[in-house]
């Protein structure tokens, strides 16, 4: 089936034989070009789209080829769907879980529009060198910007992702957008900390339809780390570097997106990456060994409270401002993101030391990212400390905030929850930092 050919280049591919996912020659312009046949991605009828080896998709008009050869005949993705079907006994390895953005996305045709892909048969025709990796199985759980990601999607991510170890699966990649994915991933990491496989959670910075797109090598590397990988918990694997040679594969409760488009925008904060991932020689290099491991069973606990806030201090911030959020809401734990080694103005100290009182757990972070907490060096972290609020070490911000949603559906009381706040339960918390976990960022 040449899906999205019309007129002369369907003719052409008709009369070679060719179909969706064949391996092709093409001579343009006196180039020699091979690469696999992909649907087309073009409304002009003299275009025909092929997948090169370095990932990426081109259109080749035909009015520039003077040849096209078919080199191999592959199974097409819709081929291999229905090997998987016609097997019954044959379980997929990998589960794919869909919840929105543009990672696993398909060009409509009729509209120019990118949807995301919604079968397994997509995602082979998508990515056609999945099959000779592994089997897969894949499902679109949600389809939602990544901004309208709440808790309670969160809590529906993790029972699809025990559901499909208990069904067998070895690895669980999720399709998330960038935005949020590291909530998300966070979110996961506490739900599920018992795991029987890797949890890999991918994005793409840039949409399937452009040429720069990294939604095919990120897609296949986390296919490849969710098989491969050794350890049982929940990263993000991204571009590691703005070519193409690899990604990485960072722990889920140590990694935020720094920044807003580049393909490499995903960095470990305070740690390493677990796992670096070489797409083209499908290999799958650890670059830690302190990862944590596979567990026969995989256990859920997928439970939030969102009466939680986020405060990021700044100099002038009203006192009226967290009088009223003490007062008047119905939050039962606040996260500081204050200055330095963990400040806010001192003229909150009483407010903070009621709200304690009162049964509000506050907790204290950086807005530095690197680093942690010391509230004992300075006089305003000591009259914080005395007033109750808890140093969180070097969490991240939002880690902590997702934390204390998971902590406050669990324990009532504040010295409880601040006792599991300080308590290390996957990786969160890193007691030790050395020289060469800060910034590796270049700005090339």
């Amino acid at each position: 089936m040449l899906e999205g050919y019309r007129g002369k280049a369907y003719e052409l591919l008709k009369n070679i034989n060719a179909d969706i996912g064949d391996l092709l020659e093409i001579i343009s312009k006196g180039i020699r070009i091979e690469g696999i046949l992909m649907p087309s991605y073009s409304k002009d009828e003299k275009i025909i789209v092929i997948k090169m080896d370095n990932g990426y998709n081109i259109g080749l008009s035909l009015d520039n080829i003077s040849e096209i050869k078919l080199l191999n005949k592959l199974r097409t993705g819709k081929q291999v769907a229905e090997e998987i079907h016609i097997n019954e006994k044959k379980s997929s390895e990998i589960k794919i879980i869909s919840t929105g953005g543009t990672i696993v996305s398909k060009v409509e045709y009729e509209t120019g529009a990118v949807r995301p892909a919604l079968k397994t048969e997509e995602i082979l025709q998508f990515l056609p060198e999945i099959s000779d990796i592994t089997s897969i199985d894949a499902e679109i759980l949600f389809s939602i910007l990544s901004e309208n990601m709440k808790p309670e999607y969160w809590v529906k991510i993790a029972e699809k992702t025990k559901e499909a170890f208990d069904s067998g699966n070895k690895g669980v990649v999720i399709a998330h957008g960038t935005d949020t994915m590291s909530y998300t991933a966070s979110a996961l990491a506490f739900s599920l900390q018992s795991l029987k496989g890797p949890v890999v959670l991918v994005g793409s910075q840039r949409s399937s339809d452009r040429p720069s797109s990294d939604s095919s090598i990120n897609l296949l590397s986390s296919i490849l780390l969710a098989k491969n990988a050794p350890f049982g918990e929940v990263v993000i694997n991204m571009h590691g570097e703005s070519s193409d040679t690899y990604t990485l594969a960072h722990r889920g409760v140590k990694v935020r997106k720094m920044h807003s488009s580049r393909r490499d925008a995903f960095q470990s904060i305070n740690d390493k990456p677990l796992a670096k991932v070489f797409w083209r020689e499908k290999r799958v290099e650890m670059l830690r060994k302190d990862y944590i491991e596979k567990k026969d069973e995989t256990i859920l606990d997928a439970k939030f409270d969102d009466r939680a806030f986020l405060l990021y201090y700044y100099p002038g911030l009203r006192t009226e401002i967290i009088d009223s959020l003490i007062s008047y809401s119905k939050v039962r734990g606040i996260i500081i993101a204050g200055t330095g080694l963990g400040h806010t103005s001192s003229d909150y100290v009483e407010l903070f030391r009621k709200a304690v009182k009162d049964g509000i757990f506050i907790g204290m972070t950086t807005q530095c990212l690197f680093g942690r907490v010391n509230m004992n060096v300075y006089t305003t972290g000591r009259q914080l400390l005395d007033a109750g609020v808890v140093p969180l070490e070097d969490m991240l911000p939002e880690v902590a905030l997702v934390k204390l949603m998971w902590t406050l559906a669990h324990y009532q009381d504040v010295e409880s929850i601040g006792k599991i706040m300080r308590t290390n339960l996957v990786g969160e918390i890193n007691p030790r930092h050395t020289m060469d976990l800060y910034p590796r960022w270049s700005h090339e």
